[in-house]
């Protein structure tokens, strides 16, 4: 018997409760990739609009980025915007920090949406798994009962065999779901972390420039 027919016995002899968990395991994976993608974008055009934005500030061109980020669809050019557009009134650090806070918490719900329910999955389809394997010893246990003693034993052992594939086919699912949970749960807080360490720089570098600027129209 080659992998393909092992398979496939595997799956027949665990009843109607793998599909409810092969349906789990399907929309698990899928919201595990289209996660995966989502977050290694936001990653890359954070890292490129920074790139872009970060000299300009330096230099205090603030107009040039707030045309360059105006109509930025990277979280950290959304920050900055809010960041700038504040500053066109007059207002302390603290001010600046809020606005930009304010943008922070309309773009981390969309970093951290859906990844949550990876771990719910995994949760599920284990319980699930369970279920199942109830069931096919309840069901397992009957039959043997209706039987010739003689045969109880070899009947017994097979219902039971069949019973534990629903556990163990959850199981090979929730293992990888929930190290794929924490897999984007740690690749969301480094993107959150960048933007916090972005959000400073901004801050530190507006903060200096307008002191700069402030001193030299003192004179």
């Amino acid at each position: 018997m080659n992998a393909f027919e092992t398979a496939v016995k595997f799956f027949q002899d665990c009843g109607l409760f793998i599909y409810p968990s092969v349906l789990i395991m399907a929309l698990g994976v899928a919201i595990a990739v289209e996660r995966f993608i989502y977050l290694s974008r936001a990653r890359r055009d954070n890292s490129k609009v920074w790139a872009q934005v970060l000299p300009l500030l330096q230099k205090g061109q603030f107009k040039e980025v707030l045309s360059l980020t105006a109509n930025s669809d990277a979280a950290v050019g959304n920050i900055v915007h809010h960041g700038l557009e504040r500053m066109q009134s007059p207002g302390r650090r603290e001010d600046f920090d809020a606005a930009m806070e304010e943008g922070m918490m309309e773009i981390v719900p969309r970093l951290e949406k859906r990844t949550h329910y990876i771990a719910t999955f995994a949760n599920v389809i284990t319980l699930v798994g369970l279920l199942g394997t109830i069931i096919g010893l309840i069901k397992g246990f009957t039959a043997v009962a209706q039987v010739n003693p003689a045969e109880k034993s070899e009947m017994l052992s097979a219902s039971i065999s069949i019973a534990m594939n629903n556990t163990a086919f959850a199981l090979m699912v929730a293992i990888p779901f929930l190290l794929i949970h924490a897999f984007l749960q740690s690749k969301t807080s480094e993107i959150i972390d960048g933007l916090e360490a972005a959000k400073m720089s901004f801050l530190n570098v507006v903060t200096r420039i307008r002191a700069e600027q402030q001193q030299a129209s003192g004179r």
